[in-house]
């Protein structure tokens, strides 16, 4: 009944196995790649007519984690998978951006890929896995893939690469000091397709190295899937890229003048009001036929592409006038608004972040289920990209695809340099509202959401700067850009964005439209991203070069202390009676954390103070020889019961009452009455022993030479 084909390779520490012709057949392939106990799903389906009128690839692919795959049911009320998780959204991302470029050019036909976790053994991460289903997946279905591609994990410890770490490993990176790097690299046989990486002030000689051992690790499974579709793949779809040169050498010849002329433009808003009418000037030269022409679209922005990468490898002169490795004029601006406890406005030339940081308590911590179990998170960094930003009316949604990917990049870029969350327990989030926008607007996320940190009293361990470089790539000849513009970025074959401190990089995404860049290549984009990563840090380093000392007004005091843990139960208290008492009468907030870690929150000092001390007369034991304040709570014949330490009792003997004899301890002391006690012990049984005689009761003074 099936016809099932299956390979097999041993790559890293666990075995790699690839099955297809069991699951899905009416799909055009499927494929399940399993490694270890981890198994992702991979179908592909791609219509056989294209899409009419569209001027771009409509492809899309769907990455979905099943709590089933780890034996969990999902939280929340319905009980059952609801919207993208971050997770899975981000890994729909990374697996889209390495083979979109890979399909044919002039493909239009509606492509999906849906990746489905089914088995997940908690150690090896479902993201790589399912990158290497969907890549054997294309690669058998027929579509004009110009595939298949590999991927790895890396990881960095004592200067030694690992391959493929454990999910724990990476899920803990910055609670552990000797792992320094998170990367994921995809590319094809001959070349890199993709970076994305999380990293603590990696060196530029290291990330290419790491990039560089990623690619060679995954050259076994891209030999397994060539393999396996030697066996099984489906006959190459029929299709033809359309031909439009005589369209495109009459859309050159009616507007090449206008279209250079357009592109002449350093303003943006001008810029693209100039090339719509190059645009219209172009329409208004062709017939009716030609208008109609599905290709027409792909012919003028063949013509914009050609006008703009043609410019900068003649000249080496870009749109505004730049030359290849200048970045654009930088203005840096902090603490602009009065009630936020930090804020930052960056720009550079028209792109432009303004990043507000606000501080929290451990409540504030974002609790996230996911499918490796439940973790907490006290960094938070949102973006923004509001239509107004690039001078346009649209719709107002959620946050899509573009703004948590560019978030989570500018989440890893800042993170590396965070303090420990013992040393400042504050829960940080960092919104970016993007301004304006004319490339590279998650780098600029990244500059102002440092400078506004430092802004809020948070002491980074150094400011950390990001810029997008950009390719133009034309057979040998190439072209590094410094801080890309948009339509630089658009018309261009690379993004590659790095950022980092003045040590090192802490976060790196590569993106690529070719079939691939050369190690020559990624290290001169390196080496000339190190120069404006430095150059834009001097310029930050106008408006702040370090974390302010003070808070502002409006942001809570935190502080911590530390408890042993089986005192825990009496802070809290029956029902947390005790805690709740401790909150109502300092004022003060109070979070107690299973290691015994206990934060108190307050703007006003006297209130964390108080909420000290009650907890300190709590947990602590009293000491032997020290002098305490105490109340009178019961008066017998023979001495008085002293509250002097919490809820702590002692007796003061009528011995001990006075120097003085006294004949009942009525005719000295009454209930209520406040007196100065020192401890003198403890008796065979466990009972304290106090005295009042040795202690000066105005003073508090011990009284030396009497016991």
């Amino acid at each position: 009944m099936f016809n099932e084909t299956k390979k097999s390779i041993e790559w890293g520490h666990d075995t790699l196995t690839l099955e297809t012709g069991k699951i899905a057949r009416q799909a055009d392939a499927c494929v399940v790649a399993t490694y270890g106990e981890t198994s992702v799903m991979a179908a592909v389906v791609f219509e056989k007519k294209p899409k009419v009128g569209f001027d771009f690839f409509p492809l899309t692919v769907h990455y979905q984690e099943k709590y089933y795959a780890a034996g969990k049911i999902p939280g929340g009320f319905f009980k059952r998978e609801a919207r993208p998780t971050e997770k899975e959204t981000l890994t729909s991302r990374l697996i889209d951006r390495p083979i979109r470029p890979l399909f044919v050019e002039g493909f239009k036909h509606e492509t999906q890929v849906i990746c489905t976790v089914l088995s997940h053994d908690l150690e090896n991460d479902p993201d790589v896995v399912a990158m290497i289903a969907a890549s054997a997946a294309l690669t058998l279905s027929g579509a004009p893939f110009l595939g298949p591609i590999g991927c790895a994990r890396v990881g960095f410890v004592d200067g030694d690469y690992i391959l493929n770490p454990a999910v724990d490993d990476m899920h803990k990176l910055r609670e552990n000091p000797e792992q320094r790097l998170d990367l994921i690299v995809a590319g094809t046989k001959d070349a890199v397709m993709m970076v994305e990486s999380e990293a603590y002030e990696l060196s530029e000689e290291e990330m290419l190295g790491a990039v560089k051992f990623g690619h060679e690790q995954m050259q076994p499974v891209i030999d397994m899937i060539i393999d396996l579709a030697g066996e099984c793949a489906k006959e190459p779809f029929d299709f033809q890229a359309p031909d439009y040169a005589e369209l495109y050498a009459k859309v050159q010849s009616l507007g090449e003048e206008a279209m250079r002329a357009a592109f002449g433009n350093t303003d943006k808003q001008e810029r693209t009001a100039a090339i719509s009418a190059a645009r219209d000037l172009i329409k208004e030269g062709l017939s009716e036929e030609e208008l109609e022409d599905k290709n027409l679209g792909s012919a003028i922005k063949k013509l914009e592409s050609s006008v703009v990468r043609g410019d900068i490898l003649k000249t080496s002169k870009r749109i505004d006038g730049r030359d290849l490795a200048t970045v654009r004029p930088i203005v840096s601006e902090v603490g602009l608004l009065p009630r936020t406890h930090g804020s930052a406005l960056f720009t550079r030339g028209e792109t432009q972040g303004l990043v507000v940081t606000t501080l929290g308590t451990g409540d504030d911590e974002q609790i996230i289920d996911a499918l490796h179990g439940e973790s907490r998170s006290n960094f938070l960094l949102h973006y923004n990209f509001p239509p107004y930003s690039v001078g346009e009316a649209g719709r107002m949604m959620g946050p899509g695809r573009r703004e948590i990917g560019h978030g989570k990049l500018a989440w890893r870029a800042l993170q590396a340099v965070l303090p420990a969350a013992t040393d400042f327990p504050y829960t940080i989030r960092l919104v970016s509202e993007i301004t304006e926008s004319n490339g590279s607007s998650s780098m600029a996320s990244v500059c102002g959401g440092s400078l506004s940190m430092m802004d809020a009293g948070v002491p980074l361990k150094a400011p950390v700067a990001g810029v997008a470089m950009g390719l133009i790539l034309e057979g040998e000849d190439f072209a590094v850009l410094t801080d890309i513009l948009g339509d630089e970025d658009h018309l261009g074959d690379m993004d590659f964005k790095v950022a980092g401190t003045e040590n090192g990089i802490t976060s790196l995404q590569m993106d690529i439209k070719v079939a691939g860049i050369t190690p020559a290549i990624m290290e001169q984009a390196l080496a000339q991203a190190k120069d404006g990563r430095i150059h834009i840090l001097n310029e930050m380093g106008n408006a702040l070069s370090e974390g302010r000392q003070e808070f502002s007004a409006h942001a809570p005091r935190i502080e911590t202390m530390q408890v042993p843990t089986d005192k825990i139960r009496e802070v809290i208290g029956s029902g947390g009676k005790v805690i709740r008492e401790i909150v109502e009468v300092s004022g003060a907030k109070v979070d107690i954390n299973d290691d015994g870690t206990i934060k108190i929150a307050s703007p006003n000092a006297e209130c964390i103070e108080k909420a000290r001390g009650m907890i300190h007369a709590i947990v602590a034991e009293p000491e032997e020889g020290m002098i305490y304040t105490g109340k009178v709570v019961k008066i017998m014949d023979f001495g008085a019961f002293v509250n002097f330490f919490g809820k702590r009792d002692g007796l003061v003997h009528v011995s001990q009452l006075s120097n003085e004899r006294v004949g009942h301890p009525k005719d000295l002391l009454k209930e209520g009455q406040e007196v100065k006690v020192k401890l003198m012990g403890f008796d065979d049984r466990g009972k304290v022993r106090l005295s009042m005689k040795v202690v000066n009761q105005e003073t508090g003074e011990e009284i030396t030479g009497d016991a």
